[in-house]
Formats: structure tokens, C-alpha cells, sequence
């Protein structure tokens, strides 16, 4: 079998002739994995936070021929009605995407103070048992109605929901998907994380292509990276690196964030058109790196569109009796 071409890396050609040529890529530093059907990477748009927004997500995508993979939501499962669930789940049903709801009360909601001081306290964790009640009953209600992938940030709600899928109080093939501000920066903790039940986690797009290398010699559990990221989490646009991303981080879930964007967590009404407009943006933004990997060659080894699954991961044992 022949190995693919070489992408063509940005401006090469050119700086060769000044005599700047492009430092050689080494073969080594290309993660060996892949997800279960063979591609090496997917798509995300994230911060879909309704049945209307969903709906300008899906015509855009249909208007700019962007391949969706998954949808995300940011606000929580309990910031939608059953009606508003069920609607976006027969959407991304009928075009074979992912959908992914996040769970419960998080620590920068609650009345917690520390989450309010510099040093951000415990973040989006769950406080207290109550907290990660919440989480569960989340989960509990999403899967009844169809949604088979959760978002988490709290490690404990993680273990917990790995526990029920194990049970069989969740179905088998829920995905769990680790949240952006929760994400692992070294290859210990991403395999922790892994062991936990995560199936796909997100890493800080701070992270170096050398942190993604570093990661995937201990790991092939996907990887969600933002390629472009909301403001909150650093605002970075890495859209010429997508193909050494995809490269050294693969299996990797490309995810279209929006920088120089308020925030539009929790979502409500007050926020609509600011939220319609972002989640347009967000697909065009997708199809501006795609368009990227095209002109460079490197628009291969996209997973088929509908596959969802991230293979088989290592895991902690479970509990005797769950």
C-alpha cells in the first residue's frame, strides 16, 4: 500500500526560494492511532444550545457543505424541556450526528464563592452529593430520550456515569465526552481521565503539537480540540496547524469555536440572536479549515460521516456489583 502524499505545508515553495526552507516534518512524531473506522479525524460544533439554533447549525451546514460529525451543547440537559430534547434529537438523528448535551449543576452556577475568587476554586465541578445527583438525573433523563452522548466536567460525575453505563442504567453505547475546562495537559492525567470512562476528551487549545505527541505514545482515546477557541478559554486561532494537529493528535474531533464572542452560557432567550448568528459563524469557521486542508492536500482521512464510537479504551476495573 502507498503512503499518501506529503501535504504541501503553508508557503514552502516560496520561502525555500529566499532560502528559508521549511524544517522537515519527522515521521516520528505522527500519532500511530486512528478511530475504529479508520479516519483520523471528525467534526464538532459546539455551543448549540437549542432546537433554533440547531436548525441555522444544520441549513448551514447543508448551504456551505460542512460534514458534521457531532453537535455540542454548552448550557446543560436541564436547561431544555423534553420537547426542545426530543426535537434535536430526531434533527441529528435523520442526518446521522452525534448530540451531545451537557449534565448538570457545575460549580461556577452554584452558590459556592470560590469559583468567584482569582484562583477559580474547584471550577465546574459538582459540589457536594446533591450536585452530583443532579448530574445523574441528567443523564438519566437524556438517555430516555435518545441522547447517547454526555458532556462532563467534574471527574467524579465521569466515574459515576461510566459506573451506571457499566450497569446497565445507561445505555452501552452512551459516549461520555469530557468538557474543554475540565481538560487534561499531560499524558498522565489524559489517561486517568481514560481509566475513568471518558471517550473522548477535551485538551486546552494552549497545548503544543509536542504536548499531542507526548499524549498519544500513552493513549489512543479521542481527542476534542478546539481550533478555533472561545475567549474564555483562551481565544486561539490555530487554523494553520489543523493538518500537524490532525497529524500528532489524531484521532481528533476539530472543533469550530468562536473568539471575540460573549459567552452564551446559560442560554435563554436574551441571548437568541447573538446565539444564531454565533452558531452560523461557528460552521463557517469550519468551513474556512476545510477549505484550509483542501488547498494544502491534507483534507484526507476524514472519518465516514454517521460514525460515532471511539473503539475500544482502557479503563479502571469496575466495583464487584457495580
Amino acid at each position: 500500500m502507498t503512503a499518501p502524499p506529503m501535504p504541501r505545508r503553508p508557503g514552502a515553495d516560496a520561502l525555500a526560494r529566499l532560502g528559508q526552507a521549511v524544517p522537515p516534518v519527522d515521521p516520528a512524531d505522527a500519532s500511530p492511532h486512528t478511530f475504529p473506522d479508520g479516519g483520523a479525524w471528525r467534526t464538532e460544533i459546539p455551543s448549540v444550545e437549542g432546537p433554533e439554533a440547531l436548525s441555522a447549525v444544520l441549513k448551514e451546514s447543508t448551504r456551505l457543505d460542512l460534514p458534521v460529525h457531532r453537535i455540542s451543547q454548552g448550557s446543560g440537559v436541564w436547561m431544555l424541556t423534553d420537547d426542545e430534547i426530543t426535537e434535536m434529537v430526531d434533527a441529528c438523528a435523520a442526518l446521522h450526528i452525534e448530540l451531545c448535551l451537557f449534565t448538570g449543576p457545575r460549580g461556577t452556577w452554584d452558590i459556592g464563592g470560590s469559583t468567584r475568587t482569582e484562583s477559580g476554586g474547584a471550577g465546574l465541578r459538582a459540589r457536594g452529593h446533591d450536585a452530583l445527583a443532579g448530574c445523574v438525573e441528567d443523564a438519566l433523563r437524556a438517555a430516555g430520550l435518545g441522547v447517547r452522548c454526555l458532556l462532563v466536567a467534574d471527574e467524579g460525575v465521569l466515574w459515576t456515569l461510566h459506573r451506571l453505563r457499566g450497569a446497565g442504567l445507561l445505555p452501552a453505547d452512551t459516549t461520555l465526552k469530557l468538557s474543554a475546562l475540565t481538560g487534561p495537559v499531560n499524558p498522565a492525567s489524559y489517561t486517568v481521565y481514560e481509566g475513568l470512562g471518558a471517550d473522548s476528551l477535551n485538551v486546552p487549545s494552549d497545548l503544543t503539537a509536542h504536548h499531542l505527541t507526548e499524549i498519544r505514545r500513552v493513549s489512543r482515546a479521542p481527542m476534542d480540540m478546539y481550533i478555533e477557541a472561545p475567549d474564555d478559554l483562551g481565544g486561539y486561532v490555530r487554523m494553520y496547524e489543523t493538518a500537524e494537529l490532525i497529524r500528532r493528535g489524531a484521532p481528533l474531533y476539530l472543533k469550530f469555536g468562536l473568539s471575540k464572542s460573549p459567552g452564551v452560557y446559560p442560554y435563554g432567550a436574551q441571548l437568541r440572536e447573538h446565539t444564531l448568528a454565533g452558531a452560523r459563524e461557528r460552521v463557517r469557521r469550519g468551513r474556512l479549515v476545510l477549505d484550509l486542508l483542501a488547498r494544502h492536500g491534507a483534507d484526507g482521512g476524514m472519518s465516514p460521516l454517521g460514525s460515532r464510537l471511539p473503539g475500544e479504551l482502557r479503563r479502571f476495573p469496575l466495583p464487584e456489583g457495580n
